[in-house]
Order: C-alpha cells, then sequence, then structure tokens
C-alpha cells in the first residue's frame, strides 16, 4: 500500500540549498509553486522536500536520508567531483551489512548516504 517516500529535509537558505542539489548534484527544482519556505527537489525516481529553518545550527543538525542506487561507482565518481561533497569519513566502502555505500553534506549539514547492495 506504501508506494514511495519523500524525505524533508532543513535548509537556512533557499537560495543555496538549489544551488548545492541542481547545479552540483544533478538535481531538477519540480515544485509547481515558488514558495519561499519550501523547495521540491527530484533526481531519477527521488525526490527529497526542504524547508525553511533559518534558525539551524549546522553543528547541530542530524537531518540524514539513505538514498539507494543501482550504479554505486558511476555516482561516487560524479559525486566526487563536487567540492567538499564527500564527507571525510564517507568515502566509498563495503560496509559489514552488505551494503557498498558513501556519505556528503549538504550546505545546511544534512547527511546524504548513498548505497547499493552487494
Amino acid at each position: 500500500m506504501l508506494t514511495e517516500i519523500n524525505p524533508k529535509l532543513p535548509m537556512r537558505d533557499k537560495k543555496i540549498t538549489k544551488d548545492f542539489y541542481v547545479n552540483k548534484l544533478g538535481f531538477k527544482d519540480v515544485g509547481e509553486t515558488d514558495y519561499k519556505d519550501y523547495l521540491i527537489l527530484q533526481k531519477d525516481n527521488i525526490q527529497i522536500h526542504f524547508f525553511g529553518f533559518e534558525a539551524l545550527n549546522p553543528k547541530e543538525n542530524y537531518g540524514q536520508v539513505y538514498i539507494r542506487t543501482n550504479d554505486i561507482e558511476t555516482l561516487y565518481k560524479e559525486m566526487s567531483q563536487v567540492k567538499d561533497g564527500i564527507h571525510p569519513n564517507g568515502h566509498l566502502q563495503t560496509k559489514p551489512w552488505g551494503q557498498k555505500e558513501f556519505a556528503m553534506l549538504d550546505p545546511d549539514s544534512n547527511l546524504l548516504t548513498f548505497g547499493q547492495g552487494v
């Protein structure tokens, strides 16, 4: 009965968030209406929603999302080109739980983990 999930993550500045996801990660803005404090972005078959939270302290942000892929190697190569994109502890590696993963932080310190089963 459940068909999809669209995580909602906090953002301090819509322009900065949109620039990072659209111009660096290849997402598209798919929001039908341009709301000041809301943003809907999509890449391939996933959407991430963002809500305005100007007072957010990135050092205290625990926003995170796990995104599955069917081509982790290619995605990692693409995302590695993003300046300061890959998390210092998030380089591509095979985890004991049977996933090949890497992680990156967005401008608000939302953690994006990408994974594929091995």
